[in-house]
C-alpha cells in the first residue's frame, strides 16, 4: 500500500449520508462501513484530516453551535476508534461569495498543512464531489472519488478531470488502496 502523509476526507457523502444541510446531531450518522474503512487505512499508518464546505451557515440553515456539536461527536468517534484525526476544517462561505477556503480552493488544506506540518503533494484527498477532486488535483495530491453520496452524479461531470482512484465507498476505497504497490 502506498503511504500518504495524510488522508484528507470530505465529510458529507464520504463519512456519512448527505441528506443536505445537517443542522442537528440527530440528523448525523456515519455510514455503517465508515469506521471499518478508516480502520484499514489507520492500521497501515495513515492519519486523517476532514475538510468540508458548510455553506448552510452562510445560508442561515445551519447553526454554528450545532455544527460544533456534530464536529465534537465526529472527533470523539475517531478518538474512541483510536483513529488519528488531526482536525476538522470547515468553510462557511456561500458558493456565490466563496473565498479561497471553499473547496476547490486550497485555503483549508494550506491551513491544515501549516497546523500539522503536512506535505500536501504526498497526500490523498477522498470525496464524492467535483470540488473535492479538483482541490486535490490543484494541490498535486492523489485523489479518490467515492460513488457514495453525490459521487455517481459527480462521475458523470468529470470532463477531463481524472481521479487517481474511483471506489464505491470508503470501505471499498480502503481495500483498493491496500492493493496498491508501496512507493
Amino acid at each position: 500500500m502506498k503511504k500518504y502523509d495524510t488522508i484528507f476526507l470530505d465529510r458529507d457523502g464520504t463519512l456519512n449520508p448527505d441528506p443536505g444541510y445537517i443542522n442537528d446531531l440527530s440528523q448525523f450518522d456515519f455510514y455503517e462501513f465508515a469506521f471499518e474503512g478508516l480502520q484499514l487505512l489507520s492500521d497501515n499508518g495513515h492519519r486523517f484530516c476532514i475538510i468540508t464546505n458548510q455553506s448552510g451557515i452562510s445560508r442561515g440553515i445551519v447553526d454554528v453551535d450545532k455544527l460544533s456539536e456534530i464536529h465534537d461527536y465526529i472527533l470523539n468517534s475517531f478518538h474512541k476508534n483510536k483513529l488519528d484525526l488531526l482536525g476538522i476544517y470547515y468553510c462557511p462561505d456561500h458558493p456565490d461569495k466563496a473565498s479561497n477556503n471553499r473547496k476547490p480552493g486550497s485555503g483549508m488544506f494550506l491551513e491544515a498543512s501549516q497546523d500539522h506540518n503536512i506535505e500536501t503533494s504526498k497526500c490523498l484527498m477522498i470525496g464524492d464531489a467535483l470540488s473535492d477532486i479538483q482541490a486535490g488535483v490543484n494541490l498535486g495530491m492523489d485523489t479518490m472519488l467515492l460513488l457514495s453520496g453525490k459521487g455517481l452524479q459527480t462521475s458523470e461531470k468529470l470532463g477531463t478531470l481524472r481521479p487517481t482512484f474511483i471506489a464505491e465507498d470508503l470501505l471499498d476505497g480502503a481495500k483498493l488502496l491496500l492493493e496498491q504497490p508501496s512507493s
